[in-house]
């Protein structure tokens, strides 16, 4: 409904599950539902840069001989760092 709609597309849409014959063939033991994980409790964090996540992102096209960036994000602070790396980047570059 994001890219089209018209009027009554609700009983149409509902008419066309209605029919289908996976569906039906399927019964009630199809989960449409996605699987939803356990919740855990954060720890909180008492300094700056005690707890960081870190991203990469490669694939872009080159800049400056660069191809990728490194995301460091401070959990805390939520302050974030991008670096510019290649990537082929390994733990001695």
């Amino acid at each position: 409904m994001r890219n089209y709609w018209w009027p009554g597309i609700s009983k149409y849409v509902l008419s066309y599950v209605d029919g289908c014959d996976v569906c039906m063939s399927e019964g009630e033991s199809i989960s449409r539902d996605a699987w939803q994980g356990s919740l855990c409790q954060t720890q909180s964090q008492m300094w700056p840069w005690m707890d960081i996540s870190m991203d990469f992102i490669i694939g872009l096209p080159e800049a400056q001989g660069y191809d990728a960036i490194l995301v460091v994000c401070d959990r805390f602070t939520k302050q974030v760092h991008i670096i510019p790396t290649m990537k082929e980047t390994n733990s001695l570059t």
